[in-house]
C-alpha cells in the first residue's frame, strides 16, 4: 500500500496535522511519500520523499496550481491513497482533485481497518467501512483521530517539483471569524453537556454544577444543533478546542469530533449511563450514573464546602 501525505503550510508555519497524515501512514503501512507546498528552511521530519513546491512561487493557496502539482506527483508516486487533513485547505482540494482523477473520495476518515478506510454516519453513531472501486482513492482524515506515538526523527529525501500551471482565483489572505459569546479556550473548567441531559430545559442542571466548579458550561454539536445552547458554546471540531484543566462530559458519547476538541484537558470526569461510552476511554474518571440526579447532588455537595 502507498500512500501520498499532503502537508499543510499556513502563514509562514507547517501545520501540525503533518503528524496525524504520518500516524495514519503509520497504520496504513506500506511506503508513503509526503507532498507539501513551503519553504526549504522549514520542513517537516519524515522518514521517505518530500515532494517541495515553493509557497513564494505557488502561493499558499490557489486551487489550480495545487492541484496540477498533485496531479504530476501522484503520476510519478503512483499512490494507491491520496491523504488529506479534514480541514479547509483539505476539503476545498480533495474534491477537485478527485474529480481530476476520476477517482472515489472519503470524507472524514476515523480509522482504517485492514486497508479498508472506516468514517462516520448517523452523526457519529455509527461506522462504515468504505471500499473504493477505483486505483486511486483520496481521504480526508478527521482530526484527532490518528495519533503518532514517538516523534519523528528522520529527514525527508527532497524532491523540488514546480509547474507552469497558472490560476483564475486570487489569495488574498485569512480572515479571523468574529468571537462572541463565551470564550471556553480561556476556561480553567469546563462541564459540557451532551444529547444525553434529555431536555433543553435540563441545561440549567449543568450551568449550575459549572458555577459550582466556578467554571462555564459548553456543549456538544448535536445539543448546539438542536437549539438548547448557544454555537460559542460548542467543544468540538466544528465548535472551540479546550484544553482546561478539568473537563466535565455529561450525557457526550464521545464521537471523535467531540474527542478532538477537548483530548488536551488535563483531567476528564465522564458523567454516562452506559459504562462502554467511547469518551469512558479518555476520561481519568468514569462515573456511571444518570447525571439528572448525579450532576444536582455533586452541584449541592460543592456549593456546600
Amino acid at each position: 500500500m502507498k500512500t501520498l501525505l499532503v502537508a499543510e503550510y499556513r502563514e509562514g508555519k507547517l501545520q501540525g496535522s503533518i503528524n496525524e497524515l504520518m500516524a495514519f501512514a503509520g497504520k496504513v503501512g506500506g511506503e508513503s511519500s509526503m507532498f507539501l507546498i513551503g519553504r526549504e528552511t522549514d520542513l517537516p521530519k519524515f522518514e521517505g520523499t518530500l515532494y517541495l513546491a515553493d509557497i513564494d512561487t505557488c502561493g499558499e493557496y490557489n486551487p489550480d496550481v495545487h492541484k496540477q502539482l498533485l496531479l504530476d506527483t501522484i503520476a510519478t508516486v503512483k499512490p494507491d491513497m491520496v491523504v488529506f487533513s479534514h480541514s479547509s485547505y483539505g476539503w476545498d482540494l480533495a474534491p477537485r482533485l478527485a474529480f481530476a482523477l476520476k477517482a472515489a473520495q472519503v470524507s472524514e476518515v476515523v480509522d482504517i481497518v485492514d486497508g479498508v478506510p472506516v468514517a462516520p454516519v448517523c452523526n457519529s453513531k455509527l461506522r462504515r467501512k468504505v471500499a473504493s472501486k477505483t486505483a486511486v482513492t483520496v481521504l480526508t482524515l478527521q482530526a484527532g483521530a490518528f495519533n503518532l506515538t514517538d516523534e519523528p526523527t528522520a529527514n525527508p529525501i527532497i524532491e523540488k517539483i514546480s509547474t507552469n500551471a497558472t490560476g483564475k482565483l486570487e489569495f488574498c489572505g485569512y480572515e479571523q471569524a468574529e468571537q462572541g459569546g463565551i470564550d471556553l479556550t480561556k476556561e480553567q473548567v469546563i462541564v459540557s453537556a451532551g444529547r444525553g441531559i434529555g431536555k433543553p430545559e435540563n441545561i440549567a442542571i449543568i450551568a449550575n454544577l459549572a458555577k459550582a466548579l466556578k467554571g462555564e458550561y459548553g456543549a456538544s454539536r448535536p445539543v448546539v444543533d438542536s437549539e438548547w445552547a448557544d454555537h460559542n458554546r460548542q467543544v468540538g471540531t466544528t465548535g472551540q478546542t479546550v484544553s482546561p484543566k478539568l473537563y466535565v462530559a455529561c450525557g457526550i458519547s464521545g464521537a471523535i469530533q467531540h474527542l478532538a476538541g477537548m483530548k488536551k484537558s488535563e483531567f476528564v470526569v465522564a458523567i454516562n449511563t452506559d459504562k462502554d461510552a467511547p469518551i469512558g476511554e479518555v476520561a481519568d474518571v468514569l462515573v456511571v450514573a444518570d447525571l439528572k440526579q448525579f450532576v444536582p447532588l455533586l452541584a449541592e455537595k460543592i456549593q456546600a464546602l
